[in-house]
């Protein structure tokens, strides 16, 4: 189970079905890859996910998900160690999700699919990203985009 925060940063009222769309989609992919922890899903408007794009990934355009994951391995990585009684007082923080609004809705119509759909995909994908998923070669796209249709698919979200 997911412990999941979902922030509007951005000018437009999200309706209650697409903030429970939000977290179904989350809960799914969760449960899909047997995942427990927190992540925080923020709404921003094209603006601040180009600012995003721009400063962590040095690309100049606005985009439609970004994820920011905070258990990736490597280096700088610190070890902290807990008694095994305390464990629950350090949730799993897994992340942010940062998903535009208006991309969302551009990219549903272009698609030619519902903007639910298109909201369903972007969270799971940005989800598959904090938990260590790519698509930068063939395989790795093939891998994550196989197990993102099979959790839409498990919620209704088909094209």
């Amino acid at each position: 189970m997911l412990t999941i925060e979902i922030l509007n940063e951005q000018n437009e009222a999200i309706s209650d079905e697409a903030l429970a769309l939000i977290e179904t989609s989350l809960q799914a992919a969760a449960e899909a890859e047997n995942v427990k922890g927190e992540v925080v899903v923020t709404l921003v408007d094209n603006e601040r996910i180009h600012e995003l794009n721009r400063d962590y990934r040095g690309v100049d355009r606005p985009t439609d998900v970004l994820s920011f994951a905070m258990n990736e391995a490597g280096e700088g990585e610190m070890e902290i160690f807990v008694a095994e009684e305390d464990f629950d007082e350090f949730p799993n923080m897994l992340g942010d999700i940062i998903i535009s609004i208006p991309k969302c809705k551009e990219q549903a119509e272009e698609y030619g699919h519902s903007f639910e759909r298109e909201l369903g995909f972007l969270t799971v994908h940005g989800f598959l990203h904090l938990i260590g998923y790519d698509h930068g070669t063939a395989e790795e796209e093939k891998e994550m985009f196989g197990l993102q249709e099979e959790i839409l698919q498990k919620i209704g979200l088909t094209r």
